[in-house]
C-alpha cells in the first residue's frame, strides 16, 4: 500500500501517469526555512518530515507492505529559495527575479517503510526568457502562480518563457519520476542501490 503525504495535484496526476495505486494523506507540518538551512538540507528535511508524520498516523497497524512517500519542492536563485507567493507583487518580484536568467528547481523526495527511511534531491536548471510586460500582467491576473514555488509551473503558462531545461522535467512539476520510482524499490526492498533494473521497477 502506497501513500502520497502530498496534497499537490501535480505529484498525484504524476503518480498515476507511472501505473502506480495509492491514496493521498497530506501532511500538517511547518514549512519555514531554518535558520541557516540551504535549500537541498530544505527540501529533503520536509519530503521526510511529510513522510514522517504521516507514517506515525499509522502506528499500531500492521505496516508490513505499507510505504508512505513525502516529497517538496522549492525554485533557487542566487543561493535564494523561492516558495510561494503570498500575493500577486510578491509572484512579480519572483519572475522578475528570474526573467533572463537559468535557476535551479530542486525536489526532496522520501519514502518511510518498514524497512526504513529513504531519501534522495533532484535538481534541475531551468532558463527562463525576458518576460514583456503585457505577458506578465496576463499571468499574473489568471491567478495561475499563486500556488507554485517560484511563481510559476512549467506544464501551464509560463512553458512559453522556458527555452530549455537540463535535469528532469517532471521534478519541476514536483515529483522526478524515475528516482521517485527507483526510490520506491529500495524501500520496498530495503536496499542501498541507486538504480533498480528496468524489469523490477515494471513490476512495483
Amino acid at each position: 500500500m502506497l501513500i502520497l503525504a502530498s496534497s499537490s495535484p501535480r505529484r498525484s496526476e504524476l503518480l498515476q501517469r507511472a501505473g502506480l495505486d495509492f491514496t493521498v494523506e497530506p501532511a500538517d507540518i511547518d514549512e519555514r526555512v531554518q535558520d541557516g538551512e540551504n535549500p537541498s538540507t530544505y527540501v529533503q528535511r520536509l519530503a521526510m518530515e511529510k513522510a514522517q508524520v504521516v507514517w506515525e498516523r499509522h502506528a499500531g497497524e500492521d505496516r508490513e507492505d505499507l510505504m508512505v512517500l513525502g516529497a517538496d519542492t522549492t525554485v533557487v536563485c542566487d543561493g535564494a529559495i523561492l516558495g510561494k507567493p503570498a500575493d500577486q507583487a510578491e509572484a512579480r518580484s519572483m519572475l522578475e527575479k528570474l526573467a533572463g536568467r537559468t535557476h535551479q528547481v530542486l525536489t526532496g523526495i522520501a519514502v518511510v517503510s518498514s524497512r526504513g527511511l529513504f531519501s534522495e534531491v533532484d535538481i534541475t536548471q531551468v532558463f527562463f526568457d525576458l518576460i514583456g510586460e503585457q505577458e506578465m500582467v496576463r499571468y499574473l491576473a489568471s491567478g495561475e502562480p499563486m500556488d507554485k514555488a517560484g511563481a510559476y509551473g512549467i506544464q501551464g503558462y509560463a512553458a512559453r518563457w522556458i527555452p530549455r531545461i537540463e535535469g528532469c522535467f517532471f521534478n519541476v512539476m514536483g515529483l522526478p519520476l524515475a528516482r521517485t520510482m527507483a526510490l520506491l524499490i529500495r524501500a520496498q526492498e530495503g536496499t542501498s542501490e541507486t538504480q533498480p533494473p528496468p524489469s523490477r521497477l515494471a513490476a512495483l
